[in-house]
Order: C-alpha cells, then sequence, then structure tokens
C-alpha cells in the first residue's frame, strides 16, 4: 500500500520536527524517542491524511495533529507494557521502554508525550474555533471517557469478568476505537467536510476501530511472534475476553466481515470518492501483524 508508506513517512518527519525543538532532560528526550521511533504501522496518522487526500486538501494541513495523535498513541503503549499493565517485554520486536530505560523513566515519558501532544496540537495551521474543536475531541477521546476509561474496563474484565460480546465491544470502541474515531474526525474538520460527512466518518472510524480490535484478537491466536513483534497466545494465557474466545474463532471472523461491511457502507455516504479509506480499511482486515 504505497499510499500508507507516505503517509508514514510524513507523521515521521512532522514528530522529528517537533521532537528536535523539544526543551527536554536528555533521558526524558531519548526515552520519548525510543518509543516514537520503534516504528509501527502508523494507522491513526494515516486516517488523517487519508482524509485529507479524499478533500484534495494538502496533508501538510494535517501535520500537528497527526504528530500529536501519535504521541499520545505511544504514550498508552508505554504506560500499557509497564508492569502494573500488562508487564510486556517486548514491543514490536524489541525491548519495552521500562526495560531499555527504567520504570520510572517510562512514566515520565509517557506523561511527556502525553501532555506534550497538546502544544504540539497547538501548531495546527488553522483558526482558533478549528484548534479547540480538535483539543477537546482530543482530550475526550484519550480520557477517561474514551480511551484510558475503556483500558480500565479492560483490566478489570480480565480473568474472566467479560462474558458477553456487548461488553467487550463497549471496551474496545472506547480503548481502541476512539483515537481512530478522533483520526477521521480531525481529518473531516481540517478538510472542511459538511456535519453529515463528519458523521459518517464518525460512523467509519467506529466499525474501523472494532475491526482493527478483532484483526488484532485473531492474529493473537493465528498470527506469526516474529511479524507481531511480542509472543502470540498471550490473551489465552491471561484469561482475557476476546472476540474468539466469546465467539470461537470462525464467529470472530464473520464479526470481522460484519464490521468490515458496516465501515464501507459509511465510506459510500460520504460526498466525496474515499477510495484512501477504504484501502486502509483493507489493510486493517489483512494485515498479519
Amino acid at each position: 500500500m504505497i499510499a500508507l508508506m507516505e503517509w508514514k513517512a510524513q507523521v515521521e518527519r512532522a514528530l522529528e520536527s517537533f521532537m528536535t525543538r523539544l526543551d527536554a532532560p536528555e533521558q526524558l528526550r531519548a526515552s520519548m524517542r525510543y518509543s516514537l521511533d520503534a516504528g509501527g504501522k502508523r494507522v491513526r496518522p494515516a486516517l488523517i491524511y487519508a482524509v485529507l487526500d479524499a478533500y484534495g486538501v494538502s496533508r501538510t494541513t494535517g501535520d500537528a495533529t497527526a504528530a500529536a495523535l501519535e504521541m499520545i498513541h505511544t504514550y498508552s503503549l508505554i504506560h500499557d507494557d509497564l508492569p502494573a499493565m500488562d508487564d510486556d517485554d517486548m514491543r514490536r520486536g524489541r525491548k519495552t521502554n521500562h526495560i531499555e530505560f527504567d520504570e520510572a523513566t517510562a512514566i515520565l515519558a509517557g506523561d511527556a508525550l502525553l501532555t506534550n501532544a497538546f502544544t504540539c496540537l497547538l501548531e495546527t495551521d488553522a483558526s482558533a474555533d478549528i484548534k479547540v474543536q480538535l483539543l477537546e475531541r482530543l482530550a475526550m477521546a484519550a480520557g477517561a471517557a474514551g480511551m484510558v476509561g475503556g483500558q480500565l474496563d479492560d483490566m478489570l474484565g480480565e480473568r474472566g469478568g467479560i462474558d458477553d460480546v456487548e461488553a467487550l465491544e463497549s471496551i474496545h470502541r472506547r480503548k481502541t476505537g476512539a483515537l481512530l474515531v478522533f483520526a477521521v474526525e480531525a481529518g473531516g474538520i481540517l478538510a472542511g467536510a459538511n456535519e453529515d460527512d463528519v458523521v459518517h466518518l464518525q460512523r467509519y472510524g467506529r466499525h474501523l476501530g472494532i475491526a482493527f480490535q478483532i484483526q488484532d484478537d485473531i492474529l493473537d491466536v493465528t498470527g506469526d511472534a516474529e511479524k507481531i513483534g511480542k509472543p502470540v497466545g498471550s490473551d489465552e494465557g491471561n484469561d482475557k475476553a476476546t472476540y474468539p474466545k466469546l465467539l470461537g474463532l470462525e464467529g470472530a471472523k464473520t464479526a470481522l466481515a460484519a464490521q468490515v461491511q458496516a465501515a464501507e457502507e459509511a465510506i459510500d455516504a460520504l460526498s466525496v470518492e474515499a477510495t484512501t479509506l477504504k484501502d486502509l480499511l483493507d489493510f486493517v482486515v489483512k494485515r498479519d501483524h
């Protein structure tokens, strides 16, 4: 997928520009960069650029917002890997932040990425009104009503605490989906999309988020540890509720197909041709890591 590589390179340039100018102690900067530079698919920033492409708006319009979003996603991964959370030693094929540095530095690196993400977003070349909209929506998506709240409910639901798909979907709409929804609605706002289109983009983001999580769960059963960059089967080992566990592997694949169809219908309802969003949806479903 050629466009994905272009979007990935674009946000990485924006991240490099921001981090080069950031005033921070050297160890903190090194820890932040370690996780930012770990690679990854950059799906969230890619969604911003994909929407801008669909509306014929320059990608540079989304650089600061895309970088801010990736900083928040990266902070969440640093904290997820900590001993008090998922207690992982490997992330994307190399040592997790707290193993490479230490727990205190990793916590502070995550704190700095979260906080400075909002100063990064303020560099967006847009009106004050649009900046306020983006700040509010990103805070909601990343905070207690979104990603953080979903993460806590996911932790509380471990060890057999979740036994129905509706509860599982509620968790992942927030834990995984909230930032994905923000990405597409931010792209729409920056592109000047009409209100109906923003609603369709939000709907697409919600279904994409669930599809992303179902595919993650499937890969934890069927994936290649070398490609994924961490051991497979960890969800089963931790007795976590997953789509394959609740629905069976074939049932999870059926649920994935339903989410993909709903996301495609949301794309088709847009006032513009958005093949880039269909390409990203296809990538999420067919990825092997």
